[in-house]
């Protein structure tokens, strides 16, 4: 039963704010001095964790991402958006959550997308009349979708940690990313469609903005969106077209953000390009500490079959592989909601997809399930740690954010939760149809 006190240990020690990778390094410390097992391989299994080119690509797509905010390739990927549904009222709404489906289709990361397009969106939807509320609650959820379309640092991590293949899990959370994408922009829709203070263009208004804008940017001898489009195509054709490993796509998108960046919109500068170093490199430290923190705690909980012991339990209350599936999910909505997701993808993977496998469900099936859930949990009160950092974005306490997060929760996240758990081939046709055995 240590181990489960060790669980305990875990849980009560993130709840108090201790960080996550002290955490993960007291709690296996723990098991080592209650089980009796050798503590001489800890140090060593968790720095053989660290050894796979693997976690390259997670740095990269970061500063991937900080070089597009940085450089204007984020506000003409939202510019662009804009055209197609601006005179929707809800439309600007659309707009930022579509441009973060396509701002995380290059940068992989969450945090990435949100402090991206937030920064773009956040003023314009403010000046439109759009409830600050409203504003924070829907650039959190949509903030989450960078994480939920491929290329994901979540399923780098999760292939990694899993033993999976990286690829088969990008396109295990391709469709029900879409879906989350389409059911955020409806309820954006249906929340403020009746607001009248929420501003419409007309068509006139929107023809003279955008004639405004051609005319501004020719004068300034600045580029379209085109450059900025080619880039996820670029990146996802090198992916899915067996070109490119995902490492290597990651490293294209910092080759390309770069030039594009300084000498086609001109917005980019060598301070930036530095500090966008720097990020990644704070950003490698975190994650590689993270790493050797949890691989320790892996291995314990490995070595002592936690897995094992956890689906005993479980069986103990339901012999349905559904009902334990349930139990299963809201663990790691819970896990979501005290933790980062890269935090909770580590120590959630290790853990839970034996128990996955033991049960009959396919470890591909299940990535896109754990995607969803620690995307939930990351927007769920009280913890919700992206509801917050949307806050300070927008610049809005999170009190007014609550009533149209659940709103976003209760007819966006849950239905695609509940699809992408209870209809397995939106997870495994994509995988399959690439050949791919799950």
């Amino acid at each position: 039963m240590d181990v489960f006190i060790a669980l305990g240990l875990l849980i009560v020690l993130l709840v108090i704010g201790i960080p996550v990778a002290l955490t993960f390094l007291l709690t296996a410390m723990f098991i080592v001095a209650t089980s009796g097992t050798s503590s001489a391989s800890l140090l060593s299994s968790g720095y053989r964790g660290t050894s796979s080119v693997v976690i390259l690509t997670i740095p990269l797509f970061i500063m991937a991402g900080s070089l597009m905010n940085s450089g204007g390739i984020g506000k003409q990927l939202t510019d662009t958006v804009s055209r197609f549904v601006g005179t929707v009222r809800g439309g600007l709404g659309i707009v930022a959550t579509v441009s973060c489906a396509v701002f995380g289709a290059i940068s992989g990361s969450a945090a990435a997308t949100l402090s991206s397009i937030g920064a773009i969106m956040a003023p314009r939807l403010r000046e439109n009349g759009y409830p600050l509320g409203v504003v924070g609650a829907l650039l959190a959820s949509s903030g989450v979708i960078g994480m939920l379309i491929p290329p994901s640092s979540l399923m780098i991590l999760y292939a990694w940690m899993g033993g999976q293949s990286v690829l088969a899990a990008f396109l295990a959370i391709t469709v029900p990313g879409l879906i989350l994408t389409t059911l955020i922009s409806l309820t954006t829709y249906f929340m403020v469609r009746n607001n009248t203070s929420v501003r419409v263009y007309t068509a006139e208004e929107l023809r003279t903005i955008r004639a405004e804008a051609l005319a501004d940017r020719k004068a300034r001898g600045e580029w379209g969106p085109g450059p900025a489009l080619l880039m996820p195509v670029l990146i996802l054709g090198s992916i899915y077209g067996g070109i490119m490993t995902p490492t290597e796509a990651a490293a294209l998108s910092v080759v390309y953000a770069v030039p594009v960046g300084f000498f086609i919109y001109k917005k980019l500068t060598f301070g930036v390009l530095k500090q966008a170093f720097v990020s990644a490199g704070i950003a490698t430290g975190t994650i590689i500490l993270l790493t050797i923190t949890v691989q320790m705690l892996s291995k314990m909980y490995i070595y002592e079959n936690m897995p094992q012991k956890i689906l005993e339990v479980l069986t103990s209350v339901t012999a349905n592989p559904w009902g334990i599936m349930v139990m299963v999910n809201l663990f790691m909505i819970f896990l979501g909601m005290i933790m980062d997701d890269v935090s909770a993808t580590l120590l959630a993977t290790p853990i839970l997809v034996p128990i996955i496998i033991n049960t009959g469900f396919s470890p591909i099936h299940f990535a896109a399930i754990l995607a969803v859930n620690i995307g939930l949990g990351n927007v769920t009160p009280p913890c919700a740690p992206l509801l917050y950092f949307a806050g300070r974005i927008v610049g809005v306490d999170v009190k007014e954010m609550l009533k149209p997060t659940m709103y976003y929760i209760t007819f966006a996240w849950l239905p695609t939760l509940a699809m992408t758990i209870f209809i397995p081939e939106l997870s495994i046709w994509l995988p399959r149809t690439m050949g791919y055995n799950v």
